[in-house]
């Protein structure tokens, strides 16, 4: 499973600011948006939801076939604190792993000296000049048909 993380923040929680073993190198890869909307309207959430799915067995069914699970996590601020609104996590397993990496892949930046310098900002308090050197990042503009079967 590869996962897709949109938000530079949420990534920044995940790999403690690119300082966790193992997570000491954080890359920022674009992909085009056919293949992301290709992802998203074949993803199946990550959870069972009453309501939004019939059972139990044909959640599980349709999570075991389906190439791509979301979850939705508490998007962060600069102190890496969860904020009231979830940001998307997209998880990527068979063909879309290999969609990703062979067709979606558009380019692909390290972004560790980046996440460092933020971090440094933050420890000291400027809160304000680590603000501005976040990567713009604006709410994506998916299709309702989409979003409906990925709420939580």
């Amino acid at each position: 499973m590869a996962w897709v993380k949109p938000s530079f923040l949420w990534m920044m929680y995940r790999c403690g600011w690119a300082l966790k073993a193992a997570q000491e190198t954080v890359l920022a890869v674009v992909i085009d948006r056919a293949g992301f909307e290709w992802a998203l309207g074949n993803a199946c959430l990550s959870s069972y939801v009453p309501g939004l799915h019939a059972n139990w067995p044909g959640w599980q069914r349709q999570l075991r076939r389906a190439p791509a699970r979301v979850q939705w996590d508490p998007e962060r601020d600069l102190r890496l604190r969860p904020l009231p609104y979830r940001s998307l996590q997209l998880g990527l397993c068979g063909e879309a792993v290999r969609r990703y990496a062979d067709e979606w892949i558009v380019s692909i930046r390290d972004v560790t000296p980046l996440a460092h310098e933020v971090h440094a900002l933050v420890g000291r308090g400027d809160l304000e000049s680590a603000a501005l050197l976040l990567p713009r990042e604006d709410p994506y503009p998916a299709p309702e048909k989409t979003l409906a079967q990925l709420r939580g």
